[in-house]
């Protein structure tokens, strides 16, 4: 079966229930040396990486909790109107103070595909929401301004760049070394791979679940990997996972991360579907404008938090999705 839900469970109208379970794969081996090619990738202590990243249905049950009124832009039209992704997307009803946010289009895996055109003070604010225990309530202090983060407002491309991790941060967008090792790291010869797929060899971007070297990306002549969708769900490519077993950190769409490129850019990694492999090497270094909404760039989380023992893997059928429970999971529910 392609396609993972990781962390959120949809109703047959497309409205996400008010609860997000993030599935976390433990990044371990401290004190690892940088990639002596890049510079990149140390990072002194454990730590948990996304195994996947947010979905357009965790997104939605974000905005649903906390963008009633939305005076920080967590939401905007392109989400249900980019051409590039005329098959999917996030929806607003309702006038402000009752807005209301669905998933849509004719794909029926929609809500497991990534979650696209998020600024990076957006990717912060689902953070400090999943620090705080996924309140539900208006954006503000508690729920989207403080936590990893203390964005207290800000949406300016300089507040943006001028916003660090807190101290005891739990949830939050990964620095760049931290996204860099849990993608390239090879902890078996403390060596690094060139793609995120455990190899040194360009993916193919065919889809496939068995393939073990396969990614989303433009191929040869512009072959896409899904002409109709564009994006796949995340853990579509079951067989090419990370040294760490996450999943999409090459291809579907690039990831912000904390690093400061240059001013005014904040760092984003990975490639995507509309981009050729080039864009997933760990000698690619991208970056954006931190307020740009931009259709090739989403976000994942990472975590400081211990990752609990693993479940059993749970089958859900709903609404006439067919979704994948995952092994290694955090659940934290509004109080």
């Amino acid at each position: 079966m392609i396609g993972v839900l990781a962390g959120v469970l949809m109703l047959a109208n497309g409205i996400a229930q008010a609860d997000v379970s993030m599935a976390f794969v433990t990044v371990g081996n401290p004190g690892n040396a940088a990639d002596p090619s890049t510079g990149y990738g140390a990072v002194p202590y454990t730590y948990q990486m996304g195994e996947y990243d947010v979905t357009v249905g965790q997104y939605t049950t974000f905005l649903n909790a906390v963008a009633k009124t939305d005076p920080y832009g967590l939401y905007n039209s392109w989400m249900a109107t980019d051409r590039s992704y005329s098959t999917l997307g996030i929806t607003q009803s309702g006038s402000p103070g009752n807005y209301s946010y669905s998933v849509t289009g004719s794909d029926p895996q929609a809500a497991n595909c990534p979650v696209f055109d998020q600024t990076w003070g957006d990717a912060a604010r689902f953070c400090n929401w999943l620090q705080n225990n996924q309140p539900t309530g208006a954006e503000g202090l508690g729920t989207t301004e403080t936590g990893a983060y203390t964005l207290n407002g800000a949406t300016t491309n300089a507040a943006l760049m001028a916003i660090t991790r807190n101290a005891g941060a739990t949830d939050f967008i990964p620095s760049e070394n931290e996204w860099y090792k849990a993608a390239y790291y090879n902890p078996s010869n403390a060596s690094y791979w060139l793609y995120p797929t455990k190899s040194n060899t360009a993916p193919s971007n065919v889809l496939s679940e068995i393939g073990t070297n396969n990614a989303n990306f433009v191929g040869i002549s512009g072959v896409r990997t899904d002409p109709t969708n564009y994006l796949t769900p995340v853990g579509a490519f079951a067989a090419s996972p990370g040294p760490y077993g996450t999943y999409d950190m090459g291809g579907d769409v690039d990831q912000w991360n904390e690093a400061i490129y240059s001013v005014p850019w904040r760092g984003v990694r990975g490639g995507s579907c509309r981009e050729n492999s080039g864009g997933m090497a760990a000698t690619t270094r991208n970056a954006n404008d931190p307020t740009a909404e931009t259709n090739i760039v989403g976000f994942r989380v990472a975590s400081s938090e211990a990752v609990p023992e693993p479940s059993s893997l749970t089958l859900v059928v709903c609404g006439g999705l067919c979704l994948i429970a995952y092994a290694w999971r955090k659940r934290r529910r509004t109080a």
